[in-house]
């Protein structure tokens, strides 16, 4: 079914929307996967807060034309997902953690921060922890010293209490 040119603007609208908001994009064949896996991981990527198109790849490439993700527009062939995402990890996490489970699901291409990652460079993405788990590992490191330091604290006057009281 053909879209008319109003609805077609309203496409490249809205993509042109989620690519002006969005950090990373990921781009994956998905030919061969079932109604019911393809469910799944919109689910899943709905969850995580990842917007999972099937666009016309005219219509894609339109949209990104002039954003950062103009990058991966050669790359606009064939039957894919497209998948936008704020957090910088968040879609490439979501469809490489698929690919993993179902191997009908190809990673073709993606682009962050400008640049254009091949299917390594995504995976190397996905692989990065999540912002809550960095933030959280940044804090125990600036805990630790004081944590350290508070301890030698107690020991040193624990073992001056003992000599006083001998």
């Amino acid at each position: 079914m053909s879209l008319n040119r109003s609805e077609k603007e309203a496409v490249i609208n809205e993509v042109s929307g989620l690519a002006a908001k969005a950090q990373t994009l990921v781009i994956a064949e998905y030919r061969g996967i079932t109604v019911a896996d393809m469910t799944k991981l919109r689910s899943t990527a709905r969850s995580q807060g990842v917007s999972l198109s099937v666009l016309k790849n005219t219509l894609a490439r339109r949209a990104v034309t002039g954003t950062s993700f103009d990058v991966v527009a050669d790359q606009m062939t064939g039957p894919l997902i497209y998948g936008f995402s704020e957090d910088a990890v968040a879609a490439a996490k979501v469809v490489a953690d698929f690919a993993k489970t179902n191997d009908k699901l190809v990673i073709r291409a993606g682009a962050y921060g400008g640049k254009a990652l091949d299917v390594n460079g995504v995976k190397a993405l996905a692989s990065i922890p999540s912002k809550e788990v960095l933030l959280s590992q940044f804090l125990g490191l600036l805990q630790s010293p004081v944590a350290r330091t508070a301890r030698v604290l107690a020991a040193l006057a624990e073992k001056r209490g003992e000599a006083a009281a001998a």
